[in-house]
């Protein structure tokens, strides 16, 4: 596979399903109702205690870790997760999806530690407990960057890796990164997002719904009011503010970090086959990042996909999910040709 980027022609939007509600029910679509959320456990890891949710496994399926982005939770996967666990003609992906601590249902870290490298060993550990590597990895925003250092540190427990606006580095002034800049600001940042809270749930989900998304108004209500109930259920955790300056923080920290030890230097030595997918209309990881992260993964395929904003995999999940499948298709045929050529070179020894 080569370094590539493609620009996807313009198509008409599906509806937006962005899946973050609170519970554990078994999923399933009933009379064409919203998917609901997969059920999930808490795990015991050597960082501490995890909410992991899982979707269903047909056989033959392999392994996939999906990670969540700044303020979400692993509810952000739902829709996805059910489409790629659908065999259709392939073993499609036995999935699981964590909450990072101190977001959805996992406790906040017993050391307070919301810096990067604590997230990274939070999904090693995840994966090491399980005993799975090497999975299929995904990550959306804070959660690509998670999901480039453990492919960059811990290549032997990543098989492929698939980025969805994952934030890494980049310092051109935009507004919506520019404002979490400034949550991030210590004093200034817990004042503002006080201040935030004191604004009735409903527009805060609309808020960010408009920010995130390129159509709020595609949503179906059960989702609108889905994110309501998770944002009045996070006002009432005491942790939940200290959970979001302080990973907010340690991703500015990250932003400015140089040398070998940055964002950009670890994912040219990711090892393992990567797709990024970036939203045209992406307020908060520019799109025109595309040809640095095709430039500097080592095999990488990047995808633009046209009017979709910075949550592809809830706004747009088929889409998402035929370029995945497409993505993995393409892998496992280098890989066989690949074993293929060693196989013969071997013999002519």
């Amino acid at each position: 596979m080569t370094d590539q980027i493609v620009a996807r022609p313009g198509a008409a939007a599906a509806s937006a399903r962005p899946a973050v509600v609170a519970g554990t029910d078994p999923s399933g679509r009933v009379g064409g109702a919203p998917i609901l959320p997969w059920p999930g456990e808490i795990l015991q890891t050597t960082v501490g205690d995890l909410f992991v949710r899982g979707g269903p496994a047909q056989p033959g399926s392999e392994r996939a870790v999906f990670v969540h982005g700044l303020g979400g939770s692993a509810l952000n996967w739902t829709d996805l997760m059910g489409l790629l666990s659908d065999a259709s003609g392939d073993p499609g992906l036995a999935a699981e999806a964590l909450d990072l601590p101190g977001f959805g249902f996992s406790p906040p870290p017993a050391d307070g530690d919301y810096s990067l490298d604590a997230r990274v060993a939070t999904v090693i550990a995840l994966i090491d407990t399980r005993g799975y590597g090497p999975v299929h990895l995904i990550g959306n925003s804070l959660g690509g960057a998670i999901s480039t250092r453990v492919a960059a540190r811990r290549p032997d427990l990543v098989k492929t890796l698939t980025l969805i606006s994952p934030a890494l580095p980049d310092l051109r002034p935009r507004p919506l990164p520019l404002r979490l800049a400034v949550v991030a600001m210590p004093g200034v940042g817990r004042w503002l997002v006080n201040k935030m809270r004191a604004i009735p749930p409903e527009r805060r989900a609309q808020t960010s719904i408009a920010e995130l998304y390129v159509d709020p108004d595609a949503i179906l209500p059960e989702r609108r009011a889905e994110a309501i109930a998770e944002l009045i259920r996070r006002d009432g955790l005491g942790y939940s503010v200290d959970a979001l300056l302080g990973s907010a923080r340690s991703l500015l920290t990250e932003y400015t970090r140089p040398g070998p030890g940055s964002l950009w230097a670890e994912a040219a030595r990711v090892t393992a086959p990567t797709l990024l997918i970036h939203g045209s209309h992406d307020r908060l990881v520019n799109p025109g990042m595309a040809g640095r992260a095709a430039r500097t993964f080592p095999n990488c395929r990047v995808i633009v996909l046209p009017r979709i904003g910075h949550v592809a995999m809830m706004e747009r999940p088929e889409e998402v999910a035929a370029e995945m499948r497409d993505f993995l298709r393409r892998t496992s045929v280098a890989a066989m040709a690949s074993q293929d050529r060693t196989a013969l070179g071997a013999v002519g020894r």
